[in-house]
């Protein structure tokens, strides 16, 4: 085995424990699938999706491996969502096929717009809704039209969102929140958390998923990464 690959296996195990001493943990089993390739894969249970369900996907970036993948698998109607103008741009440029919906259009804790932050480097897609680095990064920043997860599927007419991924470059707190003090009825709950930036404390991390666990959900996976977690409904 390489040394990086050493080096990165070992850092995984540290901030795994670190977690778990915080209270973040698997606190569910079910059985589970991997669905999307490379960085954009994700882990679900696939018990329970099929044609009749509603996906929400937020943050496509350039990436929307698992979106195509779980809605060949189960037939659920995916809906994606990415208001910067990168993601605007290349999902504009691609042929989805039916049953898979795309809005540029971003989540938030409220309705209105928000000011993104743009990433490092000029190839990549990662708008940021919170300033992630100590110094700012070049480049402009974008606003761009946000709504809450209750407004969007309220105008959708959902009642239920069967899974919702969330990967939206920090913007996750402030939407958990919201979820918590206003619930929506789901079923799972992907979410990719940032305190990997230097502007966020692993604090909200576990905070937020201590609210989570209020509203009946379980996790049920946390990535070899730590930072992508699955959780499901059992209320």
């Amino acid at each position: 085995m390489k040394a990086g690959s050493v080096l990165r296996r070992f850092k995984q195990r540290v901030r795994r424990r670190r977690l778990q001493r915080l209270g973040v943990d698997v606190t569910h089993r079910c059985a589970t699938r991997l669905v999307g390739s490379g960085s954009g894969a994700w882990t679900v249970c696939p018990d329970g999706l099929d044609q009749h369900s509603v996906v929400y996907s937020f943050g496509a970036g350039t990436d929307i491996s698992f979106d195509l993948e779980l809605h060949r698998l189960t037939g659920a109607t995916v809906h994606i969502f990415d208001p910067t103008p990168r993601s605007v741009a290349w999902m504009r440029s691609q042929a989805l096929p039916d049953g898979v919906f795309f809005h540029p259009l971003g989540i938030a804790g409220h309705d209105g717009e928000i000011t993104f932050h743009p990433p490092r480097r000029a190839s990549s897609s990662h708008f940021s809704p919170v300033q992630r680095y100590r110094d700012p990064a070049s480049g402009d920043r974008v606003t761009a039209p946000v709504e809450r997860l209750s407004t969007i599927a309220a105008r959708l007419s959902h009642s239920r969102v069967d899974l919702v991924k969330m990967d939206i470059e920090g913007g996750e707190y402030d939407v958990i929140a919201d979820l918590v003090a206003d619930p929506l009825p789901l079923g799972q709950l992907l979410v990719e958390f940032h305190h990997a930036y230097a502007t966020i404390p692993v604090a909200r991390t576990v905070q937020a998923v201590s609210s989570l666990e209020s509203i009946g959900l379980r996790c049920f996976h946390i990535s070899e990464r730590t930072y992508e977690m699955s959780f499901l409904s059992v209320s």
